[in-house]
């Protein structure tokens, strides 16, 4: 009877050993199954940003880009910000634009707008001290585009040919009536419904047609 007990015995603890193992079994698993993060596509995960240009320090996302850390635009994914060949100028005006990086190639236009931005409004004005609307196009288009452009907001509005939004191309011109019927402003088309201008709160800047005001505004726009 003894010899029955202890096999009993021996029988109910190999058995309580394995219900224990099983258990810690199940947990491992189940906490395995709780902490595990599906999988994304690394390369072409958005990234989030920061208001500016670059960053040091990003708390969530950030990318190395020729060894410097900057902050992307949230449209702008790993795999296109890693261009060999791209430059801090086009990730800034990537962001500005909203657009990918790759978009944003032309350098000539985009060093003239940097070295005008924030250039005050100045009725008459044609210089870095001061400059109106159709002299800042009139400028930039000379400059950048040699097309020998001259006149007021008005003048040019007559010049163009009369194309609808989703057809305006980088250079276009893009008009506004602020001041009764009257074609009153012009600024430089960029892409994205993003246009360059002389504007008389800031400066030149670049806005967005979507806005109410400039939406509520809008004359129209041309190709030269």
């Amino acid at each position: 009877m003894i010899r029955v007990k202890g096999h009993l015995f021996v029988k109910l603890s190999i058995c309580a050993l394995s219900l224990s193992s099983c258990a810690s079994l199940k947990k491992s698993t189940t906490s395995k199954k709780t902490t595990t993060t599906p999988a994304t596509s690394g390369n072409n995960r958005p990234v989030e940003f920061i208001d500016g240009i670059a960053t040091n320090r990003h708390p969530r996302n950030s990318n190395s880009f020729n060894n410097k850390d900057i902050s992307i635009s949230k449209n702008i994914t790993r795999g296109s910000a890693n261009l060999e060949n791209a430059q801090s100028w086009q990730f800034k005006y990537a962001q500005l634009l909203d657009v990918p990086v790759e978009d944003v190639l032309n350098q000539k236009l985009y060093s003239f707008i940097e070295e005008w931005w924030g250039t005050p409004y100045r009725l008459g004005g044609k210089t870095r001290a001061g400059i109106d609307c159709s002299g800042f196009v009139n400028t930039l288009m000379n400059a950048v585009f040699q097309s020998g452009l001259s006149g007021n907001s008005a003048d040019l509005y007559t010049q163009i040919k009369r194309l609808s939004v989703r057809d305006l191309r980088e250079g276009d011109l893009v008009f506004f009536r602020i001041h009764k019927k009257r074609i009153s402003h012009v600024g430089i088309y960029l892409e994205n419904d993003k246009f360059v201008h002389a504007s008389t709160s800031a400066g030149v800047i670049i806005s967005d047609l979507n806005e109410p005001y400039w939406k509520r505004y809008f004359a129209g726009g041309g190709r030269l």
